[in-house]
């Protein structure tokens, strides 16, 4: 088995494990990120949203599109590690090359671990793009509570409006493909991959820090291991550091992802990527493109610690039963 193939199915592993554990608050963040209330007005905090959700809608909300995202999950990160071990693997041979030459020593400098980043990101996000669009659509997707429908408060033309929006049947992995096809055929299913592209900086940016602090943390040792725990810190630090930089992209993408409303509001639809940029700043101000960093940020860094940690662990358990001698 090729060292690329173990590390692409450790991340699928490994990511996995780390979605199943986090797939709440990234539900709740994806609602807080496509949410399109002015500027100025209060939105609520990442409990007080959750219970809303499971108010209203039920605990079954919380894991609106799982299975496709666990499915986009093993594939995205199967996919990258893959890439991303091949591209590593010429980077440093090439280093080696360098080296025998006299024009360096030898290991892979963080600019070339970006590059090397960065192409994995973009092979990925290509291939998984119509993946995610289909989760980002399920986890928008609100169901409407009976409660709120025989609420006296509400008139019967406000009842009636809001039973008209009620999907005919489940709002299931096949009607939001369906649903997106009728909406713009093919290439509907690629919306958002401008920013998702230039989002390949997040990994890209998280890798180049994971490398970098793995390596300098090797370096002071003779044996040039690191812990479970080490390895989960490194990763939460990396994906701090990206998450920080990277989040307007985040946003944006959710938002021309998310099922858009035409209902006259102008709010509500984006043409594209620059549209939907320059209608945030209008009518929600800068801030609208840190809504929800705050649960992003314990999500994406509690994810990234947990798919970093099982996916180093499995490689080494993978490794260790490939070299062990076959009794004859």
């Amino acid at each position: 088995m090729s060292d690329a193939l173990i590390n692409g199915l450790a991340g699928a592993g490994g990511g996995i494990i780390a979605q199943l554990i986090t797939y709440p608050l990234q539900t709740v963040n994806t609602r807080q990120q496509t949410n399109r209330d002015p500027k100025g007005k209060k939105n609520l905090g990442t409990f007080q949203q959750m219970c809303q959700v499971v108010k209203h809608e039920g605990w079954e909300r919380l894991y609106g599109g799982l299975t496709p995202s666990l499915v986009g999950t093993a594939t995205s990160q199967g996919v990258y590690y893959y890439f991303y071990q091949i591209f590593r693997n010429r980077a440093e041979a090439a280093a080696l090359e360098k080296k025998m030459l006299g024009t360096g020593d030898g290991s892979v400098g963080m600019l070339s671990s970006l590059v090397v980043a960065a192409l994995s990101g973009c092979v990925n996000v290509l291939l998984t793009n119509p993946i995610w669009l289909v989760v980002t659509r399920m986890q928008t997707h609100r169901k409407e509570s009976k409660r709120a429908l025989t609420d006296p408060r509400l008139s019967d033309a406000i009842k009636q409006s809001t039973l008209s929006t009620i999907e005919p049947r489940a709002y299931g992995t096949s009607h939001v493909i369906q649903e997106v096809y009728d909406e713009a055929g093919v290439l509907g299913f690629w919306k958002g991959v401008l920013p998702t592209l230039v989002m390949v900086s997040n990994p890209s940016i998280q890798f180049m820090l994971y490398e970098t602090l793995l390596a300098k943390l090797k370096r002071g040792r003779a044996s040039n291991s690191v812990t479970a725990i080490e390895i989960f810190l490194l990763g939460a630090i990396a994906k701090l550091g990206a998450t920080v930089v990277t989040y307007p992209l985040l946003v944006v993408k959710a938002r021309l992802q998310a099922r858009q409303v035409n209902n006259g509001d102008k709010r509500h639809h984006y043409k594209g990527t620059w549209d939907a940029i320059i209608k945030m700043i209008q009518y929600e101000g800068f801030n609208g493109f840190y809504k929800g960093m705050g649960t992003k940020i314990v999500q994406s860094v509690l994810a990234a610690a947990v798919l970093f940690m099982v996916k180093e662990e499995l490689v080494n358990q993978t490794r260790f039963l490939l070299s062990k001698p076959k009794l004859v």
